[in-house]
């Protein structure tokens, strides 16, 4: 009697100490991040019409403080000559930055960066791509969260055909640009690769991901396929809080993924 007594109050000192540490969490340290392949500003109803107000709305429901945009138009003709990522940093009271991946359709096609913070430093980085492959590009900024420290969020947009020898070469100048040093580092995107596909092999070589159930984030409705990422270095420096595939049909032919992290004290 008294063992089964000793051993159950051992049990109950370790778990109470994992509880603690699970809700013992810093809200100045908190991030939440949010990932979405946009379409261009369409939506997927019959009549294709642009509704940036159902968009600004998802991503206000989220309450991010990050959000990386991908298949963003900078006034192309297909857009209706809309400055995607300033109409949606008005309309989310975000500060807002655009990367060029190409010049396309009259006006410029790429990544977008929302941010609750201001901007420390942008960096636009072209990345490797193959003769007659759409050009693409990795939009690094860096802000100041509220703890007073720094981080690093990156937002990209990988090859979408078939031969993924572009989207290794991509994952592997990734890793080469940003492992570099240990700045507290978020990389979110619309990858176009499955879990188990070799570029993600390669990203998991520098990078741990926020989710671990591979939830299907694409196409929109019915999703069949996982191929937008919420991922973050160094492992050691981050807590995964939360994270969720967002149920949403028709604003883009993706759906939006947040993950909520805490950046973890030296």
């Amino acid at each position: 009697m008294m063992l089964i007594k000793y051993i159950f109050v051992i049990f109950f000192i370790a778990f109470s100490s994992w509880v603690n540490a699970q809700t013992n969490i810093d809200s100045s340290r908190v991030v939440r991040v949010l990932t979405y392949n946009i379409y261009h500003g369409e939506t997927v109803d019959a009549d294709k019409r642009f509704d940036l107000d159902l968009l600004a709305k998802i991503i206000n429901d989220t309450k991010p403080d990050l959000v990386a945009l991908q298949e963003v138009d900078f006034k192309t003709n297909r857009a209706l000559k809309i400055d995607l990522v300033t109409e949606l940093s008005f309309r989310t009271k975000m500060a807002g930055v655009f990367g060029k991946a190409m010049i396309f359709d009259g006006g410029e096609y790429g990544e977008g960066v929302l941010s609750k913070y201001s901007f420390l430093s942008t960096k636009n980085h072209a990345l490797i791509a193959g003769e007659n492959k759409e050009p693409r590009a990795a939009l690094e900024v860096n802000v100041q969260i509220i703890s007073g420290d720094s981080i690093r969020f990156v937002g990209t947009h990988l090859d979408h055909t078939e031969d993924e020898t572009d989207r290794i070469n991509q994952a592997n100048q990734i890793n080469a640009i940003f492992s570099q040093d240990d700045v507290p580092t978020i990389l979110a995107g619309d990858l176009n690769a499955t879990p188990e596909s070799v570029t993600m092999q390669v990203f998991y070589k520098a990078w741990k991901q926020t989710c671990s159930k591979n939830s299907p984030t694409y196409p929109a409705v019915n999703p069949t396929s996982k191929i937008d990422y919420i991922l973050f270095r160094p492992a050691n420096k981050w807590r995964i809080i939360e994270t969720k595939v967002i149920k949403e049909e028709k604003a883009s032919d993706h759906r939006p993924v947040l993950s909520v992290l805490e950046l973890l004290k030296e």
